[in-house]
């Protein structure tokens, strides 16, 4: 059976530090081109951090076709592995919580979150759910909570696509956090029945400010069933060599 081998980093969360989450992804991209995979994923707003101050995301966003993204691109390595990673996106005075899919040291495409939750108010949704390619393999992004709700899996595999990227950022309060600690999977596992996908998830881990963030980075098979999960609170790398025989 041929595969594609896809990889998702459980990553430190950065925080209005671009310099340190770029140092950061460059070694991962590095590690993962040199493990022969083909795509990879960092999590949602990995790139500024997961800004719940509008003042704050305001300051941190980044328009895509300004010089500012063409140098971010340029630090990072170049290779033909796709790369997605979370980024807070201004175009015309407004805010997006997006992801961005890297190529060849070239912008490929964007996904903007289309469901944000009530501590997400300033951001406008995203609208289109668009399908992209790496070798054989389709996939498109659906982020964090984006995954608690259909439409967006059925746009996926109505377009072909087999394989759900999700870009994620579970810091919350202790308590919560710990109250939801095994949801993420569950409501992912719902999301690749529905349409017998697969998914891959990347995560931060971490604490601070009476918060905690565990993950889970993780690949789900069209069955529901986790398939690999990097363990939690930790930083890591999952590789899976993903079955494209119905690609």
């Amino acid at each position: 059976m041929n595969t594609v081998q896809i990889a998702a980093a459980q990553t430190p969360e950065f925080r209005q530090d671009v310099d340190a989450s770029l140092a950061y992804a460059a070694d991962i991209i590095t590690e993962a081109s040199a493990h022969g995979s083909r795509l990879l994923c960092f999590p949602e707003c990995f790139l500024q951090g997961y800004l719940l101050d509008e003042n704050k995301a305001q300051q941190s966003a980044i328009d895509l076709a300004s010089s500012e993204f063409r140098s971010i691109l340029g630090r990072l390595p170049v290779t033909d592995m796709a790369v997605v990673f979370g980024i807070i996106e201004k175009h015309d005075g407004r805010l997006f919580n997006s992801a961005v899919i890297v190529q060849n040291g070239a912008l490929q495409g964007r996904y903007r979150k289309a469901h944000l939750l009530k501590s997400e108010a300033f951001f406008t949704p995203g609208t289109e759910v668009p399908v992209f390619s790496v070798d054989s393999l389709k996939f498109g992004i659906s982020i964090c909570f984006d995954t608690n709700f259909s439409e967006n899996t059925r746009r996926i595999a109505e377009q072909g696509g087999v394989l759900i990227v999700c870009p994620a950022n579970n810091m919350m309060p202790n308590e919560r956090a710990e109250q939801y600690r095994h949801v993420h999977n569950a409501v992912r596992s719902d999301r690749c029945k529905e349409h017998g996908l697969w998914l891959a998830s990347s995560d931060i881990f971490g604490e601070r400010d009476g918060h905690v963030s565990w993950g889970p980075t993780a690949v789900i098979n069209p069955g529901g069933q986790v398939a690999a999960q990097l363990p939690p609170g930790r930083a890591g790398l999952l590789h899976f060599d993903l079955p494209t025989a119905s690609c």
